[in-house]
C-alpha cells in the first residue's frame, strides 16, 4: 500500500527556543523514502508530551490485494477503526455492529462461553457514540447482538477477522475520501472529495453521494495558482475545470493528494514491478504456510479433544463398573448375614423340637405310670380318670407343638438352602465383573499425521519448511473456492444485516437521527447502491462535458 503507516510516537521535552527535528523513513510497496521535518515547521501544541499519529495518505482501492504485509493490513484496520468509532467516516448502525463482531474476533480470537461471559465487552470501544444515542437500548443489548454474530466467526485468525472488517469499511461512501471546502465560479459553495478513484463533487449538507464524479483515467493535468485551481481534462476539446478553495497552504495538500492518488490510480492498472511481484509471492507463501500450521494446529486440536472424549468415556465407564462392583459385594455380604441368621435360628427350632419330643415322651410315660397305678376309691379313680384324660390332651398338644415346630425347622432348612444359591449367584456375578476384559489406556497414542501435512524440522534454534507444487495447487483451489464462498456469505450477510435493521427499528429514536442517518436512509429507501464503487460508476458514466457543465451551473 503506498503511503506511511506507523505508531505513535511521543517527544516528552519540547521548546521553541530549542527546535526538534526528526526523520520519517516511508517503507511502500514500490520504494523507500526517508527526509528529515523540523516539528516546529508545523502547526503543533504547545503542551507537553506532544503526540505525533502516522497514519495513511493514500488509501487501497482493494486491501485484500494491495495490502501485502500482515503489520501493514493491521496498521491499516486500527487506522480505519478509529476513524469509524471517531464518526469521521458514516457507518449504518446495522453495519456497526458486524464491524464489532469482527474487532471482537481479531482481539479475543474464537469464542469461548465458558470464557467470553456476559460483561465481558462493557469496557470495550466498538461503536460509535452517534450509534449508541440513536436507539433507546442497554449496554447489555448491544453486547448480545455483538456476541452473536461474533460467535459466527470462529475459527477465523486475527489477520482474516482484520481483513474482513476492511473489506467491509471500503464499501463505505466516506471511506478514503478527504474533503476540502471549494466555491465554483458562481461562487456557490461545495466540497470537493479527493480518494483513490478520482474527484467528486459534493453538497455541502450531503457528504455521502457526490453530485458528479470526474475519475483519474480523464485527467490530463492539475495545476494552481494563487487560491484557483485548475484540473485539465485528457480530451483537449473540453473546457477546463476550475474552483477555489479558501487558502494557499489547502491548494497545496489538494495538489498532493491528487497527484498521489492518480498515480496509484493508473501504477494499479498496470503490471506488478518485480518488488512487489517477490513481495506478494512471499506473502502468499507466509499466508500458505500460515494456513497449513493452523491446520494442523486444528487437526491436533480435534484429536486432543477426541482423546479427552475417550478418556473422560472410559472413566465414566469405569467408574460405573466400581459401582457395580460395589452393590454386588454389599449384595453378598447381605445374603452371608441372612444364610448366618437363618443357621442359627434353624438350630434353635431343631433344640427346640427335640426338646419338646422329650417332654412329650415323659409325659406318655406318666401317663403309662398313671394308668398302672390301682386306684382301688372310686374318687381316686375318678381324679386318676381326670388326670388321665388332661394328660391326653397335653400329650396331644404337645404332639401338634412338636409336629408344627418340625415344619417350622423343615422351612428354615429350606431357606438357608435358597440363601445359600442367592450366595453362590453373587459370587459368580462378581466372579464375572472382575474378569472383564480390561480398556485400553486412559491417554491414546494420537494418530500419526496425514502424510499430506509438510513436516517442521527443528534443529537447534533453525526452523526449515519446505513448499510442495501439490500444495500451491491445493491452496489456489481453495482460494477459488472462497472466493465463491463469499459471494455466497455475501448473500446471507445482507439477509443478517436487514434482520438485525428491522429488528432494532422499533427501538429508534427519531428526534436524536443526525443529517447523515437521514440521508442514508432517503438512499435505502429509493433502492440506493449496494457500494461506493457502485455509486460513482454510475456517475462517470456521464460525459466529461456535461459533467463540467453541471459543476459551473451548481
Amino acid at each position: 500500500m503506498a503511503g506511511a503507516i506507523a505508531s505513535r510516537m511521543s517527544f516528552s521535552s519540547l521548546k521553541r527556543k530549542q527546535p526538534k527535528t526528526f526523520t520519517v523513513r516511508i517503507v511502500t510497496m514500490d520504494a523507500e523514502m526517508e527526509f528529515n521535518c523540523e516539528v516546529l515547521d508545523h502547526d503543533v501544541s504547545k503542551e507537553e508530551p506532544v503526540t505525533f499519529h502516522f497514519l495513511a495518505k493514500f488509501y487501497p482501492e482493494n486491501a485484500e490485494e494491495e495490502l501485502v504485509q500482515e503489520i501493514t493490513q493491521h496498521l491499516f484496520f486500527l487506522q480505519v477503526k478509529k476513524q469509524i468509532l471517531d464518526e469521521k467516516i458514516y457507518c449504518p448502525p446495522e453495519a456497526s455492529v458486524l464491524l464489532a463482531s469482527y474487532a471482537v474476533q481479531a482481539k479475543y480470537g474464537d469464542y469461548d462461553p465458558s470464557v467470553h461471559k456476559r460483561g465481558f465487552l462493557a469496557q470495550e470501544e466498538l461503536l460509535p457514540k452517534r450509534v449508541i444515542n440513536l436507539y433507546q437500548m442497554t449496554p447489555e443489548m448491544w453486547e448480545e447482538r455483538i456476541t452473536a454474530w461474533y460467535a459466527e466467526h470462529r475459527g477465523r485468525a486475527r489477520d482474516e477477522a482484520e481483513m474482513e472488517y476492511l473489506k467491509i469499511a471500503q464499501d463505505l461512501e466516506m471511506y478514503g475520501v478527504n474533503y476540502f471546502a471549494i466555491r465554483n465560479k458562481k461562487g456557490t459553495e461545495l466540497l470537493l472529495g479527493v480518494d483513490a478513484l478520482g474527484l467528486h463533487i459534493y453538497d455541502p449538507e450531503n457528504r455521502l453521494t457526490p453530485k458528479i464524479s470526474f475519475p483519474w483515467n480523464e485527467i490530463r493535468n492539475i495545476s494552481y495558482s494563487d487560491k484557483e485551481f485548475t484540473i485539465k481534462p485528457l480530451d483537449k476539446k473540453i473546457d477546463v475545470f476550475k474552483f477555489n478553495s479558501s487558502k494557499l497552504r489547502v491548494n497545496k495538500l489538494i495538489l498532493q493528494l491528487c497527484i498521489g492518488n492518480h498515480d496509484l490510480f493508473m501504477r494499479r492498472r498496470k503490471a506488478d514491478s518485480l518488488e512487489v511481484q517477490q513481495m506478494k509471492a512471499q506473502a502468499r507463501e507466509e499466508k500458505a504456510r500460515k494456513q497449513m500450521e493452523r491446520q494442523r494446529l486444528a487437526r491436533e486440536k480435534q484429536m486432543r479433544e477426541e482423546a479427552e472424549r475417550t478418556r473422560d468415556e472410559l472413566e465414566r465407564r469405569l467408574l460405573q463398573m466400581k459401582e457395580e462392583a460395589t452393590m454386588a459385594n454389599e449384595a453378598l455380604m447381605r445374603s452371608e448375614e441372612t444364610a448366618d441368621l437363618l443357621a442359627e435360628k434353624a438350630q434353635i427350632t431343631e433344640e427346640e423340637a427335640k426338646l419338646l419330643a422329650q417332654k412329650a415322651a415323659e409325659a406318655e410315660q406318666e401317663m403309662q405310670r398313671i394308668k398302672a397305678t390301682a386306684i382301688r376309691t372310686e374318687e381316686e379313680k375318678r381324679l386318676m380318670e381326670q388326670k388321665v384324660l388332661e394328660a391326653e390332651v397335653l400329650a396331644l398338644k404337645m404332639a401338634e407343638e412338636s409336629e408344627r415346630r418340625a415344619k417350622e425347622a423343615d422351612q428354615l432348612k429350606q431357606d438357608l438352602q435358597e440363601a445359600r444359591e442367592a450366595e453362590r449367584r453373587a459370587k459368580q456375578k462378581l466372579l464375572e465383573i472382575a474378569t472383564k476384559p480390561t480398556y485400553p489406556p486412559m491417554n491414546p497414542i494420537p494418530a500419526p499425521l496425514p502424510p499430506d501435512i509438510p513436516s517442521f524440522n527443528l534443529i537447534g534454534d533453525s526452523l526449515s519448511f519446505d513448499f510442495k507444487d501439490t500444495d500451491m495447487k491445493r491452496l489456489s483451489m481453495e482460494i477459488e473456492k472462497e472466493k465463491v464462498e463469499y459471494l455466497e456469505k455475501s448473500k446471507h450477510l445482507q439477509e443478517q444485516l436487514n434482520e438485525l435493521k428491522t429488528e432494532i427499528e422499533a427501538l429508534k429514536l427519531k428526534e436524536r437521527e443526525t443529517a447523515l442517518d437521514i440521508l442514508h436512509n432517503e438512499n435505502s429507501d429509493r433502492g440506493g447502491t449496494s457500494s461506493k464503487h457502485n455509486t460513482i460508476k454510475k456517475l462517470t458514466l456521464q460525459s466529461a462535458k456535461s459533467r463540467v457543465a453541471f459543476f459551473e451551473e451548481l
